[in-house]
């Protein structure tokens, strides 16, 4: 039985990572479209490093996905709180509506976000985009950080209280010593999201002010290039640091 489990835990992952594995592969191939082999070269990456139009785009996602990431740590993370701390009429029915706003699709976000800012008069660009992101991104950490807090013990507010600690204080001494793994849980789980972002950020992104996804969805359309391929790499091979990261900074001390 654990020979079948251990195989089909194997088989999972294989299919999960081998198209990576092979897309990494060929950003070190020596020819332009060619699936066949024609030699290891680093060529791809020279090239990347040389189209200043590609890292203005990593630097618009950059700079979009900590600004939404940090807004949305910080709204979802109030929101967490006064979910679990404070009793009020209708706050279950906001806790559902957290998740409906998790599954419902991108393209209703985006469409809605798009016909919002068309009312309000708001330019397409980067703050339509930052208030998009923040929007999807905060379902997540709300999530997330009440996840993390309602597995602390109760009686520690109590005991606060009791001391004569008021609630500015028991939020800052207690609240966020305790709740920072989730909070930063949820950033890094919005950097992510905002980062990879393809559906919702074709609506409300505008002509002036494009970002990295956009930028590979439109290069993708006329053939997937090695130069995608080894930009693809560097955003794994990215991505995978900041997993190392959060781990390391995460894991319990002994």
């Amino acid at each position: 039985m654990k020979k079948l489990s251990r195989s089909y835990l194997t088989l999972i992952y294989l299919f999960f990572y081998i198209p990576i594995i092979v897309l990494m592969i060929y950003s070190f191939n020596n020819a332009q479209y060619s699936l066949v082999w024609h030699g290891f070269s680093l060529r791809w990456y020279q090239t990347l490093l040389q189209d200043n139009d590609l890292w203005i785009s990593v630097w618009h996602s950059l700079l979009l996905g900590i600004t939404a990431a940090t807004l949305a740590m910080g709204i979802g993370g109030l929101a967490a709180i006064s979910l679990y701390r404070y009793r009020f009429f209708g706050r279950n029915l906001l806790y559902g509506l957290v998740f409906i706003l998790i599954l419902s699709p991108e393209i209703v976000m985006g469409i809605s976000l798009l016909i919002l800012f068309s009312l309000l008069n708001v330019p397409l660009g980067f703050w339509a985009l930052l208030f998009a992101h923040t929007t999807f991104c905060v379902p997540f950490v709300v999530v997330t950080v009440y996840s993390r807090i309602v597995s602390f013990d109760e009686y520690i507010f109590e005991a606060a209280r009791d001391l004569g600690a008021k609630d500015s204080v028991i939020f800052a001494r207690i609240i966020l010593p305790l709740l920072w793994p989730g909070l930063l849980a949820g950033w890094l789980l919005s950097f992510t999201l905002s980062l990879d972002d393809v559906i919702t950020s074709y609506f409300v992104a505008g002509p002036d002010y494009e970002i990295l996804p956009l930028k590979i969805y439109s290069m993708v359309r006329l053939g997937v290039k090695p130069e995608i391929n080894a930009l693809c790499s560097i955003t794994f091979g990215f991505t995978l640091l900041l997993v190392v990261i959060s781990q390391l900074v995460l894991r319990k001390k002994p």
